[in-house]
């Protein structure tokens, strides 16, 4: 999109964000309001993904995490979880043609082992079908726990110094980000949670230092395009200090 389009929408492209993690919250209550499945509600949650992910794209936002399935949600009815798997991999597979065609290279953060075999095997072929496109990273955070992430860091860590890789005092804060899940990736500038909960939920702990936080009252089938950008306007009259005057 070009910069004449972003004044249009009251945004300035030198100030977006390089990268927006979104805590998708709200897809249940969504369906019960209506009296409805939850499962439903997760399916129209995953049209409200392709909305936000075609938005990032069309107005050059490099990277986004999206909060897909933690390791919390394991515990969730066992026909919930069969159901969101199922809808997981028909997601994935339909969105590939799409991602392929924006430039959008597809990854995935989090316990990806955990996942059903046929999840895994899709997830492995989107990722590498996209691996060269450099337009766009879309991240599903998928079986993630922050805690988890930072402990399996801490190991490799110490494993490298019990080994004599590295000595104690080189360990510093960026080779501990070097170590996380999205060591490839800028940290989030924008932290997004729907649905009215003030909550992190174990998501980006260490990532998430320094980001902006914007708290939707909107569930997360319900969040539109519109608010997405009303959203990235309140990020640029934001003033990041970074712990600064």
């Amino acid at each position: 999109m070009k910069s004449n389009n972003h004044q249009d929408l009251g945004l300035n492209p030198d100030t977006l964000p390089a990268h927006v993690a979104i805590i998708m919250d709200g897809n249940g209550r969504w369906a019960k309001q209506r009296m409805m499945n939850r499962v439903k509600g997760h399916e129209k949650g995953s049209e409200t993904v392709r909305t936000i992910v075609t938005a990032c794209r069309e107005l050059g936002i490099s990277n986004l995490t999206l909060y897909a399935f933690s390791t919390e949600n394991w515990e969730r009815p066992k026909a919930e979880v069969k159901a969101l798997m199922s809808l997981l991999k028909k997601f994935i597979i339909s969105e590939r043609a799409e991602l392929l065609e924006k430039g959008i290279r597809f990854n995935v953060i989090g316990q990806k082992h955990r996942l059903p075999e046929d999840v895994q095997a899709e997830i492995n072929t989107t990722m590498r079908v996209t691996a060269s496109n450099t337009a766009m990273t879309l991240n599903l955070a998928l079986s993630y726990g922050a805690r988890e992430e930072i402990t399996t860091a801490v190991k490799s860590i110490a494993q490298k110094v019990k080994s004599g890789m590295i000595s104690p005092d080189k360990v510093t804060t960026q080779s501990i980000s070097d170590h996380l899940y999205t060591s490839n990736l800028p940290d989030p500038d924008l932290l997004i949670r729907t649905s009215g909960e003030y909550r992190i939920s174990n998501f980006l702990l260490w990532q998430i230092a320094y980001a902006e936080i914007y708290i939707s009252q909107t569930f997360w089938p319900d969040f539109t395009r519109q608010e997405f950008i009303e959203i990235l306007k309140n990020y640029q009259q934001r003033d990041r200090r970074f712990g600064k005057v």
